[in-house]
């Protein structure tokens, strides 16, 4: 089936171009990698103020959550932009991951049989302990800045999706940025990375560190210096930008992802997340989630709630990691809601 005919969603072109496992083959398919604000008026002008919020008028709180291997981070251009703009942005760090993250000694001193072996305290986590995270952030982030705009890129949809069940009355906007959104026929990260859809997509194979069965995690070497390694990553990544803006991408990602976070189920419920307003952030050049997949995610999404469909934003050029200049993306997110 084609998916990009079944659509019943409103589009945007940005027009710019610059926008449980069995099996290791089957199991390294989970691999998905990524890659100060307003206060609102007093007293009785804040009722005033949180309901233009609602409709798109004025400051919003943004949460941003990062994908697999990576950490809030990932946001910083995206976040200062829309900081500057009058904004509130909160990064996510998930657990273990950016100002939490583990790095094994292996990595550090590039001792690969010794990497491959090293356990990793992220073997436990699970995607319960990223929803409760992201959960706990749009609370807080809710009690000082009303209605909440959350953003998951790449793996971070799950997130998403877990969390508009969660506490869809704090939200006021849901986004994907080409991110996961499980459906009932494919209910997990894994279950969304085996879709045929998704054939096309750079699992990098031979990149991956270990028995990750047995460590129960996903572990990479961003540190490699070999000319085939570092092909692998930037083919996955972002073909198109140049090589030192790709090696600081690279340098911003982590050893390793726990299964767990592949392995739970992330379907929103149309009574929570499917009555929430949505956009998903389509990127044209994902050899990572690929296009095709993302298609069939947003159809399947909008076949369950055929009145709330997706709005989606194209971006044909754009790579999984987004386009080289974040100019037109953080302009989308700024769009959002109104």
């Amino acid at each position: 089936m084609d998916f990009r005919r079944t659509f019943r969603t409103a589009r945007v072109d940005t027009g710019t171009g610059a926008a449980g496992p069995a099996s290791r083959r089957t199991a390294l398919r989970r691999i998905g990698l990524a890659a100060g604000g307003a206060a609102l008026a007093a007293g009785a002008g804040a009722g005033t103020a949180r309901a233009a919020e609602r409709r798109g008028a004025g400051p919003r709180t943004y949460v941003l959550v990062h994908g697999t291997h990576s950490s809030g981070a990932f946001w910083m251009p995206i976040a200062r932009e829309l900081t500057l703009r009058g904004h509130r942005v909160v990064t996510v760090d998930q657990p273990m991951h950016g100002a939490e993250a583990f790095v094994p000694v292996a990595y550090q001193t590039q001792d690969l049989a010794a990497l491959a072996t090293e356990p990793s305290p992220l073997r436990d986590l699970t995607l319960d302990d990223y929803e409760k995270r992201v959960t706990d952030t749009v609370r807080r982030a809710a009690r000082h800045g009303g209605p909440v705009v959350l953003v998951g890129h790449s793996l971070g949809g799950a997130s998403v999706s877990r969390v508009a069940d969660a506490v869809p009355g704090l939200l006021a906007h849901i986004c994907y940025m080409a991110a996961f959104c499980p459906s009932p026929a494919m209910p997990s990260p894994d279950a969304c990375t085996a879709a045929p859809e998704n054939a096309d997509a750079l699992i990098p194979y031979e990149q991956m560190v270990g028995d990750q069965e047995k460590l129960r995690v996903l572990r990479l070497n961003p540190r490699s210096g070999a000319v085939k390694d570092l092909a692998a990553y930037k083919a996955m990544m972002c073909a198109d930008y140049p090589d030192p803006a790709f090696r600081l991408a690279l340098s911003g990602l982590q050893t390793d992802e726990p299964i767990g976070a592949y392995a739970g189920q992330a379907v929103g419920r149309p009574d929570t997340w499917g009555r929430l307003p949505r956009t998903y952030l389509r990127f044209g050049k994902d050899r990572t989630i690929a296009t095709r997949l993302q298609d069939r995610m947003i159809a399947e999404a909008d076949e369950r709630t055929p009145d709330n469909p997706f709005r989606v934003v194209d971006f044909p050029d754009a790579p999984h990691i987004g386009p080289l200049d974040p100019a037109a993306v953080t302009d989308a997110l700024a769009r959002l809601g109104r």
